[in-house]
């Protein structure tokens, strides 16, 4: 029986997201790192390949999400507060790369910096 994943989240850092795996498996939730070796042998093609990513099977993603989004890191300004929805207001918010066109896909640090409201999924500029 072929067994679906539910990807819960990329994260640039091995590191990041053994920190998550840990919380997760601890609440009794089966977690599995794509990428992670990977990453590790060449730290500096973590943004080409997408990052580690952290799935959880289908039949968990409720929980898990649950538990994610009690733990996780938002996106902060360069003075450390949480970045405001300009729309929902919610502080809630992650840093969005859309990745369009092959130059920001090979070099995606250029692109500029934009942030996805996980409220309402409006996608804003940095300030």
């Amino acid at each position: 029986m072929k067994q679906k994943f539910f990807t819960l989240g990329a994260f640039e850092f091995p590191a990041d997201a053994q920190i998550i795996k840990g919380k997760l498996e601890s609440e009794g939730i089966d977690v599995f790192l794509i990428d992670e070796n990977t990453i590790n042998s060449d730290p500096l093609i973590s943004g080409a390949i997408g990052g580690v990513k952290l799935q959880v099977y289908s039949s968990d993603k409720k929980k898990a999400l649950h538990i994610y989004n009690e733990i996780r890191n938002y996106a902060v300004d360069d003075n450390g507060e949480l970045i405001v929805c300009p729309n929902c207001k919610a502080k809630k918010s992650e840093v969005y790369y859309t990745r369009k066109g092959l130059f920001y896909k090979l070099f995606p640090f250029f692109e500029e910096r934009k942030y996805k409201c996980l409220n309402c999924n409006i996608i804003t500029k940095a300030s």
